[in-house]
């Protein structure tokens, strides 16, 4: 049983959502974010998404490529984002997922990517622009290492979608809330909660949804029906206003402890 897999265990026994914060490697630099990280579990994080920055993240709103030009700038390479996992995985059990796109792990290389991320403590692997049916060499090197590949499902997948997701997925599966890119909204599609609960019921992984949560208020309201809330653009907006390092990694937490404390107040449908 993998790290992710364990987490969900543990939460679903205690009645809780999972809160899985997103962000950036390298932005405003590695050690940074290794203060982040280490902020966000304390401030009551279950799993953390962390990105690889990509110069062409087409899944991804102004917050987040914001955030990613920042860190292409530092010259984040593979490499140095494994040697981050490593340092964090010193001091954490905390599940660690990372979140890209397939091109920078194609030129690194399937097999060395999914060994070297293994390796240095990683658990699992969100490739946004693969699709299932095309992921069966990343998939034979991540569960030859085992690592947990996570697929997403989005309001216009159909029944066979959602069938091919739940057989080849593993970990969780990440619902995405909207059709178009990340970015923090203010409402959500009133028929959410009713996809959603379908998805639950045609799968025995856990069900996260992201895209959009950017409040305690959402969060609860996703921890009502889904088994994880994912935010990412708020949070990394939150960052990028701080004026200091240290002051990021303080109010990542802040932010943390306060969606966590939302969705601990509420029970699951």
């Amino acid at each position: 049983m993998s790290r992710i897999e364990k987490k969900f265990a543990e939460l679903k026994k205690r009645g809780e959502t999972a809160l899985i914060p997103f962000v950036i490697a390298g932005d405003p630099d590695l050690e940074t974010t290794l203060s982040i990280m280490r902020a966000l579990e304390k401030g009551g994080a279950d799993l953390i998404e962390l990105g690889v920055p990509f110069s062409d993240p087409t899944a991804d709103g102004p917050t987040i490529q914001r955030s990613s030009q920042r860190a292409l700038r530092n010259t984040i390479s593979l490499p140095r984002i494994f040697h981050l996992v490593r340092e964090f995985r010193r001091q954490s059990e905390l599940p660690v997922i990372l979140f890209g796109y397939f091109n920078p792990f194609f030129h690194y290389g399937l097999k060395t990517f999914c060994r070297q991320a293994a390796r240095a403590g990683a658990d699992g692997i969100l490739c946004v622009d693969l699709p299932p049916e095309e992921s069966g060499e990343l998939k034979r090197w991540a569960d030859q290492e085992g690592m947990d590949v996570i697929f997403l499902l989005s309001p216009t997948s159909g029944a066979d979608r959602v069938r091919l997701v739940a057989e080849k997925g593993r970990g969780f599966i990440y619902y995405v809330s909207v059709t178009g890119v990340t970015g923090a909204r203010r409402s959500f599609d009133a028929n959410l909660r009713t996809q959603v609960i379908h998805v639950r019921e045609s799968t025995s992984l856990p069900v996260g949804v992201g895209f959009g949560i950017s409040t305690p208020a959402q969060a609860a309201w996703i921890a009502r029906f889904a088994d994880a809330a994912v935010v990412g653009s708020a949070l990394v907006a939150t960052i990028e206003k701080a004026k200091t390092n240290s002051e990021k990694a303080r109010r990542a937490g802040l932010f943390v402890a306060r969606l966590k404390r939302g969705m601990k107040r509420i029970k699951k449908a």
